[in-house]
């Protein structure tokens, strides 16, 4: 296989850096008009609809919406079943997810004035939210922890979770998962019509106030035509990794964990960057090795061919202006010393520091979110937390000798607006 070969000493080393980033986040017309047909129509006719597209879509014989909600039992027989490895690395990750998560809850707080005048910030849990998840085959897991268990943490009154379950096919570990967060009520829906039956409420699926999860097409068109009426997450892009060495690293590592993002589907992205063009040589040479013994060797090739590179730096401080450009979703800093050089690192997703830290500990039990910003994202977003669960309140007191202070200067401000009724509702308060 090829993949791409930079330097950034090239005249054209820019533009072609711009190029290799560039995603097209257009929408497919055809996906929006199917999916806004979707939404209308499970907006209007509810739980009827909801059916009639589970039957269509998931190949489900199912005439109630009793028959696609499961019981805690089955959750917990869910986990019950798991061989003993799997439930414990469940719990393990589950455990040290909460643990991080834990530690991101926001406070209220109020501080008073010389006057009186009291102000400060309450701080509130959403009461419901709504976690889409993959079904089938192409089951997550990791993600029913990564979303479920901040949420929890919050204090989020209640959690919705739907799957679709393709030919009834359900997926053992994903119940087990939301056992072990312990989410509230699960559906086995999904697509667009999951995804309205939560922004809009049915009959029987209630009403959210926030949609979180990862999904296809549908569901990312989905969960973009519903922002407003709910939150969304995000709508996420493809997945990224961005590498920078020193070239003291083992290239057979360097090569596997350009593979850990590459296999997730064929338009990942897979950067390396280093000062040694020797050991991009030797990254190379392992990749073209390596890659004939994995299973998803095709999405692979597909993927380091098409959206691939190995970019030469000059040194690493270069390295690390790069690195702040593309804000990669994951960013693997395998140096020498990976604590002070991650100061230099202003935009990333997530930060993976030391030759021992691959990513793919952060996809499954590290402890922070794996849901990330990507296609650049970073420079402005962060990754889900607690935060994203909670929602802030200002507080407002103000004492009658406050009053008359910032009465005067309200009205002020507010004539200067040409807003009267502003203006004398705080000179009311100055008469007093």
């Amino acid at each position: 296989m090829k993949i791409r070969r930079y330097s950034t000493t090239a005249p054209d080393f820019e533009q072609s850096l711009q190029a290799l980033l560039a995603f097209d986040t257009a929408q497919d017309d055809s996906v929006d008009n199917v999916v806004a047909d979707i939404l209308r129509d499970v907006k209007r006719r509810g739980d009827e609809a909801v059916l009639e597209y589970t039957r269509r879509f998931d190949r489900l014989d199912v005439s109630s919406m009793a028959a696609l909600e499961l019981a805690r039992s089955e959750l917990d027989q869910a986990l019950a079943s798991l061989p003993a490895d799997q439930r414990e690395a469940l719990q393990e990750a589950a455990d040290r997810v909460r643990s991080y998560h834990e530690k991101q809850l926001m406070s209220s707080w109020t501080y008073t004035e010389d006057d009186g005048t009291l102000l400060g910030q309450q701080v509130t849990s959403l009461d419901r939210v709504g976690l889409y998840v993959p079904g089938g085959k192409a089951a997550y897991p990791s993600s029913v922890l990564m979303n479920a268990i901040p949420a929890k943490v919050a204090g989020v009154q209640e959690l919705i979770m739907v799957v679709p379950t393709p030919g009834g096919e359900k997926n053992q570990l994903v119940l087990a998962a939301a056992a072990i967060c312990g989410v509230d009520r699960v559906f086995c829906i999904g697509g667009a019509q999951a995804v309205a039956a939560l922004a809009y409420g049915t009959q029987t699926v209630p009403q959210v106030d926030k949609i979180v999860g990862p999904g296809n097409a549908y569901v990312a068109a989905a969960k973009r035509r519903v922002f407003g009426v709910v939150g969304i997450d995000m709508v996420a892009g493809p997945s990224e990794i961005l590498v920078i060495c020193d070239g003291k690293t083992d290239p057979d590592w360097i090569a596997m964990d350009l593979f850990s993002q590459a296999e997730h589907d064929e338009l990942a992205q897979s950067i390396l960057l280093s000062p040694d063009a020797a050991f991009l040589d030797k990254v190379e040479a392992s990749i073209a090795r390596l890659i004939e013994e994995m299973p998803r060797k095709e999405i692979i090739r597909t993927s380091l061919e098409g959206r691939g590179a190995l970019i030469r730096v000059t040194d690493l401080d270069e390295a690390a202006q790069i690195a702040n450009y593309i804000a990669a979703e994951h960013l693997e800093l395998s140096v020498q010393d990976p604590v002070a050089y991650s100061k230099k690192i202003k935009h990333a997703g997530a930060i993976f520091m030391g030759r021992s830290t691959c990513e793919a500990l952060g996809d499954y039990c590290a402890g922070p979110n794996h849901v990330l910003p990507t296609s650049r994202t970073a420079r402005f977003s962060s990754p889900l937390g607690v935060y994203d669960f909670q929602k802030r309140s200002s507080l407002i007191m103000v004492s009658p000798e406050g009053s008359r202070k910032l009465g005067r200067i309200a009205a002020t401000l507010a004539y200067g607006e040409g807003l009267q009724a502003h203006a004398r509702s705080a000179e009311y308060r100055l008469k007093s």
